[in-house]
C-alpha cells in the first residue's frame, strides 16, 4: 500500500503545484503592481519631503534676502514680491507687518489682509486681528475692537486668553472696572492661560484697588 500511496501523494504535489503556478500566471500580475505601488508609493513619499524642505529653505532664504532692504517701502516691496501660498503666505504677511514704528500703515494694511484672508489657517487671521487692534489703539473705536476680539475670545481658538485680556483692558478703557476686573479674573482661574499672563492679570487686579477673589 506504501508505493500507490507515494504515488498519489507525489500526484497530489504535483497538481497542487501546478494549480499554483496557473494561479500566479492568472494573478501574480496583482501581486508586481502591488509591489511597484508600495515601492513608488515610498518614492512620492520622499520626494515630497525633499520637496518641501527646499521649498521651505527657498521661501526662508527669499525672506531674508528681502529685509536687507534699506527703507522700509523696500524691504515691504521685496517681501511682496516672494511667492507664498498657505501658511508662507501668512508668515510672509506677518513680517509686513512686523516694522509699525517705521512703517504704520503698510503695517496696519497688512495685518487688514491677513486677517481677511480665508485661505489661511485661523490662527494667523486671528493673531493678524490681535495685533491689528492693539496697534490701532484709540483710533479704532472701542466698540469695533471688541466686535474684532470678540470671535478670537471664544473658547478653542488658538489666540483665546491673549483676546480676554485685551477685552478687559478695552473695559479699563471705557471705564468700566467692573468688567475689566471680571476679565482679569477669569484669567487667573483660566488653566489655558500661561503663568506669565495670569501674573500680569494679578498685577493688574492690584493696580485696579481690587483682589483675585472679587471686590
Amino acid at each position: 500500500m506504501s508505493n500507490p500511496e507515494s504515488f498519489i501523494d507525489e500526484v497530489t504535489e504535483e497538481v497542487r503545484r501546478d494549480k499554483l503556478f496557473a494561479l500566479f500566471r492568472k494573478y501574480g500580475w496583482i501581486a508586481v503592481l502591488a509591489i511597484f505601488a508600495i515601492v513608488g508609493a515610498a518614492a512620492w513619499n520622499e520626494w515630497q519631503k525633499a520637496r518641501a524642505t527646499a521649498s521651505a529653505q527657498a521661501f526662508g532664504d527669499a525672506l531674508l534676502a528681502s529685509l536687507d532692504g534699506e527703507t522700509p517701502k523696500a524691504r515691504s516691496a521685496a517681501l511682496a514680491a516672494v511667492p507664498a501660498t498657505g501658511d508662507q503666505h501668512a508668515v510672509r504677511l506677518l513680517l509686513e507687518a512686523s516694522d509699525p514704528d517705521a512703517d504704520r500703515a503698510g503695517t496696519l494694511t497688512a495685518l487688514a489682509t491677513l486677517a481677511a484672508d480665508k485661505t489661511v489657517p485661523q490662527a494667523y487671521r486671528d493673531l493678524a486681528v490681535l495685533r491689528q487692534v492693539i496697534l490701532s489703539g484709540k483710533e479704532t473705536p472701542i466698540a469695533d475692537r471688541r466686535a474684532a476680539l470678540g470671535p478670537v475670545a471664544t473658547p478653542g481658538r488658538a489666540f483665546r486668553t491673549m483676546a480676554v485680556e485685551q477685552l478687559a483692558y478695552l473695559s479699563l478703557e471705557a471705564g468700566d472696572r467692573d468688567a475689566a476686573l471680571t476679565g482679569l479674573r477669569s484669567l487667573i482661574e483660566d488653566q489655558d492661560a500661561p503663568g506669565g499672563q495670569r501674573r500680569r492679570a494679578q498685577q493688574m487686579i492690584t493696580a485696579l484697588g481690587g483682589d483675585a477673589a472679587g471686590g
